[in-house]
């Protein structure tokens, strides 16, 4: 018998989540059955949208999450030991899988499994279908992401370079990673949104920016649209600022109606609607990661046992990149 490390969820948290909304509980996994296999995980990803699915996912039971790990018992002949696979079967050690409920990895040499789930996963992709399909960014334009030291941001900065992009300007929430953004990750500038968004975005960008990439909303979005040139564009990806309260979320912008005056674009997507262009990312960046000129940017927490820690982490902003667990 195998036995799964596996993280709970065991309470409904109000504002911030802590540590008691979670239990880490040891699971013994029935036998496979017909047309099952055992993946034993290697990374685990923990991401902030998992703060609003805790809204709804089941208590005491494997919290959401996306993971990729290898085949160790198989009976399928679908899946053979051996076999890497990325699947959703939540935050844990082991899971039973069917064939159906995986996507089995072909991993290049000299591409790191935990790319997977940065730079290659639903992060990349969530960067590449906001940058490329929703905001048609073009090559020679000013990018402005929000949140950009984080999963989504780190992976929008090195795709905006691939795609053209002439200034890739970031917010953060420290000086100390505005810096490590410009010095490190090929941002132009970055500023610390604490000292204030729209003082920032006009200093980085005093002719105006093209396109938005909206990981924050609230006062980030009201400083885009501001400073956005006319026909600009905006791919809204996700809410950061309401994710603790959605009961409250910030106030709407103020000068929403230039949108109209400006004749700007502003459009939300889901990542999981644009499952098509996945080809099209892993097509531009593997020979980009192979070479060593791109980096899936991660924080990487190890074992199970501190998949809490992470997340939380995530949630104060104390990663850089992509956070994983290395199960």
């Amino acid at each position: 018998m195998t036995t799964s490390l596996t993280v709970h969820q065991v309470r409904r948290p109000q504002g911030m989540p802590t540590a008691a909304d979670f239990a880490l509980v040891e699971e013994t996994l029935p036998r496979l059955a017909e047309g099952q296999a055992l993946v034993e995980n290697a990374y685990l990803s923990v991401d902030p949208y998992m703060r609003e699915a805790m809204a709804d996912n089941e208590l005491h039971a494997a919290l959401e999450g996306r993971a990729v790990g290898r085949v160790v018992a198989s009976r399928t002949p679908s899946l053979a030991v051996g076999d890497v696979v990325f699947h959703r079967h939540g935050l844990r050690s082991h899971a039973l899988v069917r064939y159906d409920e995986v996507r089995v990895l072909a991993v290049p040499d000299r591409v790191p499994l935990s790319a997977y789930l940065g730079i290659m996963g639903g992060t990349g992709l969530s960067a590449y279908v906001g940058l490329k399909r929703t905001a048609d960014l073009r090559a020679g334009e000013t990018l402005f992401v929000s949140a950009a030291a984080g999963g989504v941001g780190t992976a929008a900065g090195r795709l905006a370079r691939l795609l053209g992009a002439r200034r890739v300007i970031g917010s953060t929430g420290s000086a100390v990673k505005a810096r490590h953004l410009t010095e490190h990750l090929g941002f132009d500038a970055a500023f610390d949104y604490h000292d204030g968004v729209l003082a920032g975005l006009r200093a980085a960008a005093p002719d105006g920016i093209d396109v938005y990439l909206d990981n924050v909303g609230g006062e980030h979005l009201e400083a885009a649209i501001e400073v956005l040139r006319e026909r600009g564009r905006i791919a809204w990806c996700g809410a950061i600022a309401q994710y603790n309260d959605p009961q409250n979320p910030p106030p709407a912008p103020r000068n929403l109606y230039a949108v109209v005056g400006k004749q700007l674009r502003l459009e939300g997507f889901l990542v999981r609607q644009n499952l098509d262009l996945r080809d099209e990312l892993e097509a531009l960046v593997v020979p980009e990661i192979q070479a060593g000129r791109l980096v899936s940017d991660e924080t990487i927490f190890a074992g199970v046992e501190r998949t809490v820690e992470a997340f939380l982490a995530v949630l104060r902003g104390e990663n850089v990149g992509k956070m994983l667990v290395r199960a």
